[in-house]
């Protein structure tokens, strides 16, 4: 027997150490062992400055491989109101700090001329930079027994033209969806994973460390390096309920080792 290992990057989000902040994220990544980070671009103004980041990034050496760019509701404001020129501010950040991705969300319903253009748009994005823009799935509402899509053209990017997506293994939980047949069916087109974990309660995106909730975390990373991804994967996981600090130290460590475990594939020579 040979043992094959995936050669992909595990980064800690940003958004994993809240309520600390993006310098405590740097920390954290440095100190666990984690190959770098990815910036949630949100409220906290370090995680909006890019001259800032880059002084982290040198100061922990701790490569910022992805931009998450802001576009969730409570970031709407974040980098302006224009959503082409925030994704285009995501763009600049990543090609000066060096990361390979910008993480994007389908269009809101209500950003009707972004919504209409956004494949277009992308399209011609990509032929300006060599940043990939990968396409995050999301998930649908539920309310008074109705499910509502608040995006457009959907909340699941799979089945539309986008050349990379982002697969967030809490968002399918969240959505009900069958992970697996999801991560099969995006080929090479996944380029950029989200590793977090749920149960599926309905409109609560859990955001669990790997492993505590229902979704094939493990099957998937093992799938992933027995086909040589060499995308990213990213511990987007929730700590905010940890009773220390020290508690959070541990769920992004037991997440980290998670993650190393099973992107490690045993094949036959």
């Amino acid at each position: 027997m040979s043992v094959r290992t995936s050669s992909a990057k595990i980064a800690l989000s940003t958004a994993s150490v809240y309520p600390e902040r993006t310098p405590d994220a740097f920390e954290l990544a440095a100190r666990l062992g984690y190959d770098g980070v990815e910036i949630m671009v949100g409220a906290d103004p370090v995680s909006q400055d890019v001259d800032v980041l880059e002084r982290l990034s040198d100061h922990y050496q701790m490569p910022i491989l992805a931009i998450h760019a802001p576009c969730l509701l409570v970031t709407q404001r974040v980098w302006g109101k224009d959503p082409w020129a925030k994704l285009q501010r995501a763009q600049r950040a990543a090609e000066r700090v060096g990361a390979r991705t910008v993480v994007v969300h389908p269009p809101f319903r209500w950003q009707r001329d972004y919504a209409r253009d956004f494949e277009i748009g992308l399209a011609r994005m990509r032929d300006e930079t060599d940043v990939v823009f990968a396409v995050e799935n999301m998930f649908p509402l539920k309310a008074r027994g109705n499910e509502v899509v608040p995006y457009s053209p959907d909340w699941n990017p799979v089945d539309y033209d986008f050349p990379q997506v982002t697969l967030d293994l809490s968002h399918t939980a969240v959505s009900g969806s069958d992970a697996m047949e999801m991560f099969t069916k995006l080929g090479d087109r996944l380029a950029h994973l989200h590793l977090a974990d749920g149960v599926g309660v309905p409109n609560k995106d859990e955001h669990l460390v790997p492993g505590r909730g229902g979704q094939p975390c493990a099957p998937i990373l093992e799938r992933m390096a027995g086909n040589g991804y060499s995308g990213l994967v990213v511990l987007e996981i929730n700590t905010r309920k940890a009773a220390s600090r020290t508690e959070r130290i541990d769920d992004l460590a037991e997440a980290l080792a998670f993650a190393r475990l099973y992107l490690s594939a045993s094949a036959s020579a």
